[in-house]
């Protein structure tokens, strides 16, 4: 585990190092296809959407162990009574480290450091996986975050269902609905993510040098698109880069979260071919 500044508990430290080095031990290669012939024998309609935001960095040589298991939840769906709905969010603040990881994001460092004082951590670190923005373990704490993905399936949530998207080049148009939200949820805000749904990096400096890293669902926009945007209406969103800068396969991942604590409603997901 990487934390961000030196504000760190030295007794934390070494209890959090120890479930990192335990799970990289059993860490394994990117499975595909985007689920595995046993999560597709299950019955999806039983099993309840929640989102795993895994905050992460190619510059951080703890992070690789995440990565796999974020690829093999994603891949196997081993939670009972849950749909994992993942995301590899690259933070910027490793960059300084020799290596400039390519998928961060400024608005991904942002995000973390919501959740930190949400938290009420001494620092961000990664890896960090959040799980339906109510709980947070380290992300390679394989214990740890099954026992958060099921906390959070028994949980109630909203109906998101994801209407008519279409992709023009890097622009993709959607619709999202939800079912009416009553209590805490109806001032909830609609979030949006586009996500590559693989990504390989030979990594040439830093940490990680002379490794090959493996990645699933990575973040390349997240936008709020306001509180009323699950009503139907049209939305957009669009990929950094010229017309065909990204030629594979989207995933389009929304979500309704509380903007003061972060807590997640509801989510839904849609692959998006090329």
């Amino acid at each position: 585990m990487r934390m961000m500044g030196n504000q760190i508990n030295p007794v934390r430290r070494a209890i959090l190092m120890a479930g990192v080095v335990a799970i990289a031990a059993s860490a394994v290669t990117l499975v595909h296809p985007h689920h595995s012939a046993l999560a597709a024998a299950n019955d999806a309609s039983s099993r309840k959407p929640v989102l795993v935001e895994l905050f992460t960095s190619e510059g951080c040589s703890s992070c690789p162990p995440a990565d796999a298991l974020l690829a093999r939840l994603d891949a196997q769906q081993f939670v009972p009574g849950a749909e994992a709905i993942v995301l590899s969010e690259h933070v910027t603040y490793w960059n300084h480290e020799g290596w400039e990881d390519p998928f961060s994001l400024e608005a991904v460092t942002t995000r973390q450091q919501q959740y930190g004082v949400h938290f009420g951590l001494e620092s961000v670190y990664t890896p960090q996986a959040v799980v339906d923005g109510e709980a947070q373990v380290v992300g390679s704490d394989e214990a740890g975050l099954r026992r958060a993905i099921a906390r959070a399936a028994d949980a109630p949530a909203l109906d998101v269902a994801i209407d008519q998207a279409e992709r023009n080049g890097n622009e993709i148009r959607f619709k999202v609905r939800e079912a009416p939200a009553q209590g805490e949820a109806h001032n909830a805000s609609l979030v949006a993510a586009l996500a590559v749904d693989s990504a390989q990096t030979s990594v040439a400096r830093g940490e990680n040098a002379g490794r090959t890293l493996r990645h699933v669902a990575v973040v390349r926009v997240m936008k709020d698109m306001g509180k009323d945007a699950a009503n139907g209406q049209e939305l957009t969103l669009k990929l950094p880069g010229g017309e065909g800068a990204q030629t594979g396969a989207l995933r389009l991942v929304v979500f309704l979260a509380d903007r003061r604590s972060g807590r997640v409603f509801g989510a839904a997901e849609r692959t998006i071919a090329q």
